[in-house]
C-alpha cells in the first residue's frame, strides 16, 4: 500500500530521442488532458529523421543517504479516502494524501508563492492550490496546471506494522520544489548563430514555459527566445502589487539555470518582420535568423494616454521593474493620479495609498470592475479604497496634462476637475503586440488577436502563438474562441505549444484562473464570465467575505434551431472564501455543468459530487 521500497540503487536511464510518430500509440496512453507525460519520452528532435546521440543519464534514487530521514506519521486508519494532512518529517514538512485506499506524500507548499495545500483541493489525483489555481500530481509531484514553474517534491512511503512510514530527503523537505528533468543540446556549440530550431518571440511565461516543456520532452536542438525587454524572464505580476520589487527579486529564471538547459534568451532585440516562406525572423537592428519552429509570445503592450501632455516627465505606463521603482519613489508624500481603473490601476493605487499624499483614480465607468466583477462586487471593493483615503473621478477622461519644467503638475479632466500630479500612472488597457506582423500572411482578426486552433497552431505550419495575442477555443465554454489574458492561462498556452511543436496532438483544456490583492486581501476568480446575465453572491459583502457566481442562459441547437437552457455558471469569484474559487475551477475542469438553481439557495454539496 502506498509503495513499499528497498533500498533503492543508482539507475542509468538512457534517452532515445526518435520519431514521435513511431511511439504515437504508446505516448498516448500516458498522456492526461493536458499532456502530462513521463519526464524524457521518446521524440523526434524538430522534425528532423536523424537518431540523436544517446546521452545516458544516472539518477541516484537514493541521494546521500545522510541526507535521507524516514519517520512514521499517523496511523494506517488515521485518514479517510480523499483527506489530506500536513506531516512533519523531521527537518520538514511533507503533505500526506490517501486516496483510493493508498497513500502517497508530496511537499506540503505550492511551489508559486507558498501557499498551503493541504487547504487546496484534492480530486482525481490531483490537488489544486487555493491561492491561486496551480494543480500537482499526487502521484509524481509533477506539475499539471499553472501558474507557476516547479513541480513538488515526491517522498516514498511504507506501511510498517500498521504505521505510515514517510522516507524523504532533508533538502527537498527544506526547498519544497523541484526541477522537472531536462535535456540540454550537445551540439549548441557548433551552430550557426543566424540559425536556430525553435525560436520564440517574448519572454513571458507563455515563452518560458514552451521553452522548458520542450526540454522536458527531451528535446535536444538549438532554442531562442528573443525579447525587447533588457531583463531575464520575470513574474510581471508582481509589479503593480508590490512597485518597491526588485528585478532579481522577481526574476523566474536565473542566467546560470538557462545557461546550464542550453535555453539562450536574447534580450533588447526587437522583432520587425517575419517572412513565413523563408522562414526567417528580421530583427530592427538589421540581424535576421532563420527557424524550424516559431512560437510568438509577444504579450501585450499598453495603450498609450492620447491627450495634450502625453509626453511629460514622470508619467508612466507600468510595464517593466524600472517603471514601479521610479513610481513608488516619485509618489512618496507626493500627489499620485492613476488613470484607468483597470486591474494594474488599481493595484497601483492600493500599493500607494500609505505612501503617497494623495491617491486619486480616474475612471470611464461608473463602478471599477462592473464587467469584470459585477455591479455589487465592484461597488464594495469601491468602498474599500475610499476607506482607504482613495478618490475616485468616474464617469470622466482626461482631457489635458499640465506641465512644469517638462514633468507632470496638473491633471485636467473634461469635466473641468484639475488634479494635482507628481506622478500620473496610465492603465487604460492594452492591445496585443503583433504589429510586426501585418505582412506576414500569418491571419490576424480586427483587434491584431492572433486565432489560434487547440493546438496553438496558426494558419501557417509550424508556426504558433500563445498567451495574451490569442484567441483560443475555450473548452469549458463550448470551445467559444476567446481571448484571455491570464498569468496561468499564458502558462499553458506555452506548455501546449511545445507539446505540438513536438508533434503530440495535445489539445488545451483548462479553465482560466486568475487574482488580484489590494489592501492585503485577494480577490480568486475562475471561468470566464464574457457576457454574464446575472451574479448569485453568497456571504457578506460588507464584511468582504463572499463568493459570487455569474451566470449566463445556455444556448443550443435542436433540428438546427437554436433553443435556450436554464442558465449556468460560468465563472466564480471570491475574497476571504478559500478555497472555493478552486473547487468550482474543479468542478469545471471535470466537465459538469453547474446550474444557477445549484447557487442560489447556498446549499454547496454540488461542490463534493452532487452537481448536474
Amino acid at each position: 500500500m502506498g509503495g513499499c521500497f528497498s533500498k533503492p540503487k543508482p539507475v542509468e536511464v538512457k534517452v532515445d530521442v526518435t520519431a514521435p510518430d513511431k511511439e504515437k500509440e504508446r505516448e498516448k496512453e500516458n498522456l492526461s488532458p493536458n499532456g502530462k507525460v513521463s519526464p524524457i519520452p521518446p521524440c523526434k528532435a524538430n522534425g528532423s529523421t536523424k537518431h540523436i546521440e544517446e546521452r545516458p543519464i544516472t539518477i541516484d534514487l537514493d541521494q546521500n543517504p545522510k541526507d535521507m530521514v524516514e519517520i512514521a506519521v499517523c496511523h494506517v486508519n488515521e485518514l479517510q479516502d480523499g483527506q489530506m494532512r500536513e506531516v512533519d518529517v523531521a527537518y520538514g514538512k511533507a503533505l500526506l494524501i490517501k486516496e483510493r485506499g493508498e497513500y502517497c506524500a508530496i511537499g506540503h507548499k505550492c511551489p508559486h508563492y507558498g501557499a498551503p495545500l493541504v487547504k487546496g483541493v484534492l480530486t482525481n489525483g490531483r490537488v489544486r492550490c487555493p491561492w491561486h489555481g496551480a494543480c500537482f500530481n499526487v502521484a509524481t509531484g509533477d506539475i499539471e496546471d499553472f501558474p507557476g514553474l516547479d513541480s513538488l517534491p515526491k517522498f516514498q512511503v511504507r506501511i510498517e506494522k500498521e504505521k505510515v512510514m514517510v522516507r524523504a530527503s532533508k533538502q527537498a523537505l527544506q526547498s519544497q520544489k523541484r526541477v522537472k528533468r531536462m535535456a540540454r543540446c550537445p551540439t549548441l556549440s557548433v551552430n550557426s548563430f543566424s540559425n536556430t530550431s525553435v525560436l520564440i518571440i517574448g519572454s513571458g511565461p507563455a515563452g518560458l514555459v514552451c521553452a522548458e516543456t520542450l526540454r522536458q520532452e527531451g528535446f535536444t536542438e538549438r532554442i531562442v527566445m528573443c525579447t525587447m525587454e533588457m531583463h531575464l524572464p520575470y513574474d510581471r505580476p508582481k509589479l503593480s502589487k508590490s512597485l518597491e520589487c526588485q528585478t532579481e527579486q522577481i526574476t523566474l529564471r536565473s542566467k546560470d539555470f538557462l545557461s546550464q538547459y542550453d535555453i539562450e534568451v536574447q534580450t533588447e532585440r526587437e522583432v520587425l518582420s517575419v517572412d513565413v516562406k523563408s522562414k526567417v525572423v528580421h530583427f530592427k537592428d538589421g540581424f535576421k535568423m532563420e527557424y524550424n519552429k516559431l512560437l510568438i509570445a509577444t504579450g501585450s503592450r499598453p495603450k498609450p494616454l492620447q491627450c495634450q501632455g502625453a509626453d511629460l516627465e514622470n508619467v508612466y505606463q507600468l510595464r517593466t521593474p524600472e517603471d514601479a521603482n521610479c513610481i513608488a519613489k516619485l509618489a512618496n508624500d507626493r500627489n499620485a493620479v492613476i488613470v484607468g481603473a483597470s486591474f494594474i490601476g488599481m493595484e497601483v493605487a492600493a500599493y500607494l495609498t500609505d505612501k503617497a499624499h494623495s491617491v486619486s483614480v480616474i475612471g470611464i465607468e461608473n463602478i471599477p470592475f462592473r464587467k469584470v466583477l459585477g455591479e455589487k462586487v465592484g461597488r464594495s471593493i469601491m468602498k474599500m479604497f475610499e476607506t482607504n483615503r482613495v478618490k475616485f473621478y468616474l464617469q470622466n477622461e482626461v482631457s489635458e496634462l499640465r506641465g512644469q519644467d517638462g514633468k507632470v503638475k496638473e491633471v485636467v479632466l473634461k469635466s473641468g476637475k484639475i488634479l494635482r500630479a507628481d506622478v500620473c500612472v496610465v492603465g487604460i488597457g492594452v492591445v496585443p503586440a503583433t504589429s510586426f506582423l501585418k505582412q506576414s500572411g500569418i491571419n490576424m482578426d480586427s483587434k491584431g488577436f492572433l486565432p489560434v486552433n487547440k493546438l496553438m497552431q496558426t494558419n501557417v505550419p509550424g508556426i504558433f502563438a500563445a498567451g495574451d495575442v490569442v484567441t483560443f477555443p475555450l473548452a469549458f465554454r463550448n470551445n467559444k474562441k476567446v481571448n484571455v489574458g491570464h498569468w496561468q492561462m499564458a502558462h499553458m498556452h506555452g506548455r501546449i505549444a511545445a507539446l505540438n511543436i513536438l508533434g503530440k496532438g495535445t489539445e488545451i483544456n483548462t479553465v482560466p484562473y486568475f487574482w488580484t490583492a489590494m489592501f492585503g486581501k485577494s480577490i480568486r476568480y475562475a471561468g470566464h464570465g464574457e457576457g454574464f446575465d446575472d451574479v448569485i453572491i453568497q456571504g457578506d459583502l460588507d464584511e468582504r467575505k463572499f463568493v459570487a457566481f455569474y451566470t449566463k442562459k445556455a444556448t443550443g441547437m435542436n433540428n438546427c434551431i437554436q433553443t435556450w437552457r436554464s442558465d449556468e455558471v460560468i465563472a466564480v469569484s471570491s475574497m476571504n472564501y478559500d478555497p472555493i474559487v478552486s473547487k468550482v475551477a474543479e468542478v469545471m475542469a471535470s466537465g459538469r455543468t453547474i446550474k444557477k438553481r445549484d447557487v442560489e439557495t447556498g446549499d454547496m454539496s454540488w461542490l463534493f459530487g452532487k452537481g448536474t
